[in-house]
């Protein structure tokens, strides 16, 4: 699989992932600055890390979001490239309008940082294929605004299309139907708030996340 990962200044998951992809596809990501108006040549995969891009000045994700790389991405969603956001890579990606809905300031009011246990909604996407239905995984969540709101017509949407990817087990940050999740209508784009690159090793606290990476590197085969 040859994949792309987009860094912007305050990005820090994109390491992370880039070593997540590495050690699963055998092959480097390509690490795309902002800047840069297109992605590689021959990219199955664009994933856009977590991070505080552009220090979350406005609204998190809402400077990215107008990127060069971000239009890139957009184009290349377009064309049924399959595309990943996680923490502030959901927030980019909804802000950029590839996914419904926004991510607020977390019910509480505080940063969470922690294990959360996950039930698998979908597994048709090259996302879920590696999970079966109903089963609950564990991944890592590190976030501020990660609290999923949309209007109940989109919500009513996303559960009708089976759009909703992930959702937490219990009540975690106020998301509207503990939505964790969600993907694009031809599902090939996900966003998604806890962290699969954080999971892929027993010594780092689990490996839940290794089949979502496992499963994107068939589909791009």
């Amino acid at each position: 699989m040859k994949s792309a990962v987009l860094v912007f200044p305050g990005s820090n998951c994109d390491r992370d992932m880039a070593v997540a992809l590495e050690r699963v596809s055998g092959r480097k990501p390509k690490m795309v600055w902002h800047k840069e108006a297109e992605l590689p040549l021959g990219v199955d995969l664009a994933v856009v890390p977590g991070g505080f891009s552009f220090g979350d000045y406005l609204r998190s994700g809402a400077i990215a979001a107008r990127s060069p790389a971000m239009r890139a991405v957009a184009d290349f969603a377009a064309r049924g490239g399959m595309v990943l956001g996680v923490c502030n890579g959901f927030q980019v990606l909804t802000e950029a309008g590839l996914l419904p809905g926004a991510l607020m300031r977390n019910a509480g009011l505080d940063f969470l940082c922690k294990p959360v246990e996950l039930i698998v909604e979908e597994t048709q996407s090259p996302f879920g294929r590696g999970y079966e239905a109903g089963a609950r995984i564990r991944l890592p969540i590190a976030h501020h605004d990660g609290r999923y709101v949309a209007e109940a017509e989109t919500l009513d949407r996303l559960e009708g299309e089976s759009r909703v990817a992930f959702r937490y087990a219990e009540e975690v940050n106020g998301s509207e139907r503990r939505i964790a999740g969600i993907l694009s209508e031809n599902r090939r784009v996900l966003g998604m708030m806890p962290h699969p690159e954080r999971a892929i090793e027993a010594i780092l606290g689990g490996v839940d996340g290794l089949p979502m990476f496992e499963t994107l590197t068939q589909e791009a085969a």
